[in-house]
């Protein structure tokens, strides 16, 4: 059944780094994206067209095709398990590496789903914002880390409404052992002195840092 050993191997190769690249971990972007961060390479070109996505999927691709010409039988069916196993591995490895291996801030799962935050003017220069996030400490050990706010996409023009969290950041946070823990934090926001905000409104799925020391995943 197998024709090409060579071509197998070299298949392999190149589906690894397609995973690794695609890795959600330890971040909340690939694992892809934080190296090119790192090297200084852009992750996305000024057409929009995402590098690093582009990259993953050549590699998948030219993995696909060798793995079709290293056998002699069932190629359809090795390629559709290739598909399969890129659509899903990474998730699932990512998952498992941080309930079984992980400790520290690494090891705490953030409920994205179900995060959400809400701000109102209380006075002419007032804000005040109430976030609700939960969190899952993996380890058997205490965790404790601080929360800061990012804008995903923030341009200059924009108005402010998760970055307004950041005048009084961090919000510290402790978790023991195995915990799951809702956490939720209010605070008066002096906006005086800010040009373009919101007024009052809803954020949903909200972009977080969480940072213990010199440790920071963004989440």
């Amino acid at each position: 059944m197998l024709k090409n050993k060579k071509l197998l191997f070299l298949s392999l190769i190149l589906f690894v780094i397609s995973i690794a690249l695609n890795f959600p971990f330890p971040h909340k972007y690939p694992y892809g994206e934080a190296v090119a961060s790192i090297l200084n390479i852009p992750i996305q070109m000024e057409n929009g067209l995402h590098i690093v996505g582009i990259t993953s999927l050549l590699f998948l691709i030219t993995s696909l095709f060798f793995l079709s010409k290293s056998f002699k039988k069932h190629k359809g069916r090795f390629v559709l398990l290739g598909i399969v196993c890129a659509l899903f591995l990474p998730h699932f490895l990512a998952d498992t590496y941080q309930k079984t291996f992980t400790t520290g801030i690494y090891a705490i799962s953030y409920e994205v789903e179900t995060s959400e935050c809400s701000f109102d003017m209380i006075s002419d220069n007032t804000m005040k914002a109430i976030c609700e996030f939960s969190f899952i400490n993996n380890s058997r050990d205490n965790v404790s880390f601080d929360i800061n706010f990012y804008e995903a996409y923030l341009f200059e023009e924009d108005v402010k409404m998760l970055s307004l969290l950041g005048i009084n950041a961090p919000y510290k946070v402790e978790m023991t052992a195995k915990e799951g823990k809702q956490v939720k934090i209010e605070t008066i926001i002096d906006v005086s002195n800010i040009k373009n905000h919101v007024d009052s409104g809803t954020a949903s799925h909200v972009n977080i840092i969480i940072q213990a020391g010199e440790k920071i995943r963004r989440l």
